[in-house]
C-alpha cells in the first residue's frame, strides 16, 4: 500500500499558484473564478492530506461566505474524510471537491493538471 505524505514540488509550486489565483479573485469579488482555482487547487493536492484538506478548509469558508448550507455541509463531512483518504492513496482523481459533485466520482482532470500529475 502506498502512504501519501509530502507533495512533490513540483505539484505544491502548482498548487500554491492555484491559491493565489483564488485569493486575487475573491479579492475582485470574482467569485465564480475563485471557486474555479479552488477546484484546480483540490485536483492537483487531493493526493496530498495536507494540501486535500486545506482545499477543504478553504471550501467551507468559501461556502460560508456565499451562505451556502449545502457547501458548508458538504465540506464539513469532506473535512472529515478527505486527508485520511489522501494518505492511503484512495482518492477520486479529477474530482472537484465541490458539494455540487458526489465525494466519490472519478472526473476527468484538466490537460494541463493531468501533464503536471505525470511529471515525476
Amino acid at each position: 500500500m502506498k502512504f501519501n505524505v509530502k507533495i512533490p514540488r513540483h505539484l505544491k509550486e502548482a498548487y500554491k499558484s492555484e491559491l493565489k489565483d483564488y485569493r486575487h479573485c475573491l479579492l475582485k469579488n470574482q467569485y465564480a473564478d475563485a471557486w474555479y482555482h479552488l477546484e484546480r487547487s483540490h485536483i492537483i493536492g487531493q493526493s496530498y492530506p495536507i494540501e486535500h484538506t486545506y482545499s477543504h478548509w478553504l471550501m467551507l469558508r468559501f461556502g460560508l461566505m456565499q451562505k451556502n448550507t449545502k457547501e458548508v455541509f458538504g465540506q464539513i463531512l469532506r473535512l472529515v474524510v478527505g486527508g485520511w483518504k489522501s494518505f492511503i492513496n484512495h482518492v477520486p482523481l479529477g474530482n472537484t471537491g465541490g458539494a455540487n459533485v458526489p465525494p466519490l466520482k472519478r472526473m476527468p482532470i484538466p490537460n494541463d493538471i493531468e501533464k503536471l500529475l505525470d511529471t515525476k
